[in-house]
């Protein structure tokens, strides 16, 4: 059995970690109001883009443009969201889970885009290229990371060094529960849900300003900025709801380890007054 002295420098010590645990609590706590009000606020902009852009490929019929078909090459951009920190739960490795347990996808084809830290870390330990580090658009996302993403990716597909482009984030549904996605931002495909399009709806024209391809060139662009943005957003909320809850749990477990060591640490007590107090009395009896 260990010593009252170990077992009270075990319970200082997590007492100690305790104070750390609530601390990163309350901090996860304050920037989560803060990331989930930035996040409420593009979301609507965030669905309507993606809904707009939905909405027109499904009447535009067979149009040939460059965005709307696979480029020439075998490989696949992956835009990865994590965090530059951990301490956050499963936050991290769950959205690393979706591109490395891709049963569909060769390890030689993939280029990693790696937004935050962990993700970057992850990726090379498992062997992925990665192509772009970018840790420092996680800490505070603004539109123009975004936009500046954005640009590099469409770049790269136009000149034909990717053929398709996915997005790998993990979305805020609230406080305690996060999904880990993964979208495909290029080429563009119309959801199944056109099938179920009103028969009137389905057959309305849709007329461009100027033509069909100056507008898509325009508007797509667009379209995957904002894709991009929304995801760093809902990313951000989410990893301080995630640390937040990782810290509340860590904290709950630490009270019950020092309640336990405190119990230890009374009966060891306990034991030594009781063995204190044999030996006086079998002394006094022994010069009796």
């Amino acid at each position: 059995m260990a010593s009252m002295r170990d077992i009270k420098r075990r319970r200082s010590s997590i007492q100690g970690t305790q104070q750390i645990t609530k601390a990163m609590k309350l901090v996860s706590t304050v920037k989560l109001q803060r990331a989930r009000t930035n996040a409420e606020k593009s979301k609507e902009y965030f669905d309507s883009m993606y809904a707009t852009v939905g909405s027109i490929l499904k009447r535009v019929g067979s149009i040939e443009h460059k965005y709307l078909k696979p480029g020439d090459s075998d490989k696949k951009a992956v835009v990865v969201i994590t965090s530059n920190r951990g301490l956050a739960g499963g936050y991290n490795s769950n959205v690393v889970k979706l591109v490395t347990r891709n049963e569909e996808w060769k390890k030689e084809d993939l280029l990693i885009y790696a937004v935050g830290n962990k993700g970057r870390e992850a990726f090379t330990r498992y062997g992925y290229t990665i192509k772009e580090e970018l840790p420092e658009v996680i800490d505070e996302p603004v539109y123009a990371d975004a936009l500046n993403l954005s640009n590099r990716l469409l770049d790269a597909f136009a000149q034909g060094e990717i053929g398709e482009i996915y997005l790998a984030y993990t979305f805020f549904k609230n406080t305690v529960s996060q999904e880990a996605r993964l979208i495909k931002l290029l080429p563009i495909e119309v959801s199944e849900e056109s099938e179920l399009m009103d028969a009137a709806e389905a057959k309305t024209l849709m007329n461009f300003e100027p033509e069909d391809v100056e507008a898509l060139n325009m508007l797509i662009p667009k379209y995957m900025t904002s894709l991009i943005y929304g995801a760093l957003m809902e990313s951000v909320a989410s990893e301080n709801g995630a640390r937040m809850q990782a810290m509340d749990n860590a904290t709950s477990n630490a009270e019950e380890m020092i309640e336990d060591l405190s119990l230890m640490y009374n009966r060891a007590r306990q034991g030594s007054i009781t063995q204190e107090l044999t030996e006086i009395i079998a002394g006094a009896n022994a010069v009796q």
